[in-house]
């Protein structure tokens, strides 16, 4: 008991000195944070002036440099239209000196324009005394002549009228002599409007075969396979083809050469196919040539049928057939020979119809004027007549066996259509590109045509243009007037049509310059 109450007092006694303890630090921390908040918002004022004054700077920066910025575009906006109103200033002025320049050259003209008025005048009135009295001449002239040739007006008018009579007679014979020879040319023209026409509806291209084919191959080691061990296998190749294998420098290709299209033909698809395949030996190359050999073939029988499915031919005997296919493998003077072929038989069917002939029939016939090329080149004679054989012996038309065996002229034509077959092949044959010619024989026969040209008198200068299509005569324009400009035209072409030789037509262009020259000093 006596423990308890001295530890009572002790206990309060302590907690007593602990809460004093706690208040009087507690009272110290609260002051030093008073302290600390006062001295940190004063930190903040101080830097929010700061802050301002740099605000207020900035501004009053950014405020004058757009001011100045502001006077600077406007200088320029006031110094531009200073400028353009310089320009217009001076532009006035020039327009002002223009006019005044305008002013004076028309006064001149109305002073110039009133001294010829008055010269205009004189003139007139000179005119007509001069007309009086060249009336009083005549008058007193009449009056003589009737006394000395006992005539009267009257019978001197009668016979000078049938003096009139006689020169119009003259005149008029001339001019129907004139009517009847443009009769015939129109007339030259109007039978020529068909065989125009059909060109026209016909458009047939021309491809000019060369006698070598290239063959791309992927590398230049690929040549070596082709040509084999000693050779072996280029020589077998040949055998095979009957076409000349050229392996040179030319990077990544071999060329093959031969006339026959068909032998090339073969030949470049049987070595595409042996580089594909890799295998390239002489058993081989025969195998592969044999069979692009049957597929030719049996191409060729293709291509005749489909020929005369798209010209509208039907009942025509398989082996002409055949021979008609071979036809794209065959060529005239470059001239693919089906191609022509076709374009022959639109032509000759074409003309056919628009004079009353069955067009079917001359259609067939100009496919097939040409047939006798197909024909083995160890038979000799004329294509024409190879081809007349051919078409009998297949029991063909008698007009179409005809037309082929007579387009040459080799024998008589008993049919128009056969005429018409003609035609179409001169046609063919004369389109520019359609053939090739010699370039010597080429460049002589423009030389011809220019010296031809210059044989008529009045002719200065000649100009063969346009391939030799047409020809233009410069004449003397002291020599030859506009009337013997027609006549000249017409005796050229007479001349160039009767001693020359050349496909299609030529154009000849006179030509009449008259230059008048004057020289202000």
């Amino acid at each position: 008991m006596d423990s308890l109450i001295i530890i009572v007092p002790v206990a309060l006694l302590s907690y007593a000195l602990v809460f004093y303890l706690g208040w009087a630090i507690n009272s110290k921390l609260g002051k030093n944070t008073i302290a600390n908040a006062e001295e940190r918002a004063k930190n903040i004022v101080d830097d929010a002036e700061k802050e301002a004054r740099n605000i207020k700077r900035e501004k009053l920066i950014e405020v004058k440099d757009e001011w100045f910025r502001k006077k600077q575009e406007f200088d320029n906006e006031v110094n531009k239209r200073n400028q353009k109103l310089g320009n217009f200033e001076k532009q006035l002025k020039a327009r002002e000196e223009n006019l005044e320049k305008k002013f004076d050259v028309v006064n001149q003209r109305e002073k110039d324009l009133k001294d010829g008025e008055r010269k205009l005048q004189l003139k007139t009135e000179q005119i007509t005394k001069k007309n009086e009295e060249l009336d009083r001449l005549i008058y007193e002239q009449n009056i003589r002549l009737e006394k000395t040739a006992a005539l009267t007006a009257e019978e001197a008018k009668k016979m000078l009228m049938e003096n009139m009579y006689e020169k119009a007679k003259t005149d008029a014979a001339q001019h129907m002599k004139e009517i009847r020879d443009h009769a015939k040319v129109e007339a030259k023209k109007e039978s020529q409007k068909i065989i125009v026409q059909a060109i026209q509806r016909t458009a047939v291209d021309h491809s000019v075969e060369t006698t070598v084919s290239v063959v791309q191959i992927q590398n230049d080691e690929m040549k070596g396979r082709i040509i084999g061990r000693e050779g072996r296998n280029i020589r077998a190749f040949e055998a095979c083809t009957g076409v000349d294998v050229i392996v040179d420098d030319t990077p990544e290709a071999v060329i093959l050469s031969a006339f026959d299209q068909f032998r090339r033909e073969v030949a470049r698809i049987s070595l595409e196919r042996l580089i594909s395949d890799g295998r390239i030996h002489p058993a081989r190359i025969e195998e592969v040539v044999q069979k692009v050999q049957a597929e030719l073939e049996e191409e060729i029988a293709r291509e005749g049928e489909n020929t005369l499915i798209h010209l509208g031919i039907h009942s025509v005997h398989p082996e002409l057939t055949k021979h008609i296919g071979k036809m794209k493998y065959r060529s005239s003077y470059g001239q693919n020979l089906l191609q022509h072929s076709i374009e022959v038989g639109y032509l000759t069917g074409i003309m056919a119809s628009e004079l009353g002939f069955d067009p079917v029939l001359a259609k067939k016939a100009g496919l097939m004027h040409d047939i006798g090329k197909t024909v083995d080149k160890s038979i000799e004679g004329p294509h024409a007549l190879l081809g007349y054989d051919l078409a009998k012996k297949y029991n063909e038309n008698a007009i179409v066996i005809n037309a082929i065996g007579s387009h040459h002229e080799d024998i008589e034509m008993e049919h128009p259509i056969a005429a018409l077959v003609q035609a179409a092949d001169a046609i063919s044959g004369a389109r520019p590109g359609a053939r090739r010619e010699p370039l010597e024989s080429y460049v002589k026969r423009l030389e011809n045509l220019e010296n031809l040209a210059k044989t008529f008198e009045g002719v200065a200068k000649t100009y063969a243009i346009q391939a030799g299509r047409e020809v233009r005569v410069i004449v003397e324009p002291d020599k030859v007037d506009d009337n013997f400009s027609d006549r000249l035209a017409y005796d050229i072409s007479q001349k160039i049509q009767e001693e020359m030789e050349y496909p299609g037509q030529i154009k000849v262009t006179v030509i009449r310059e008259v230059r008048k020259i004057a020289y202000a000093k």
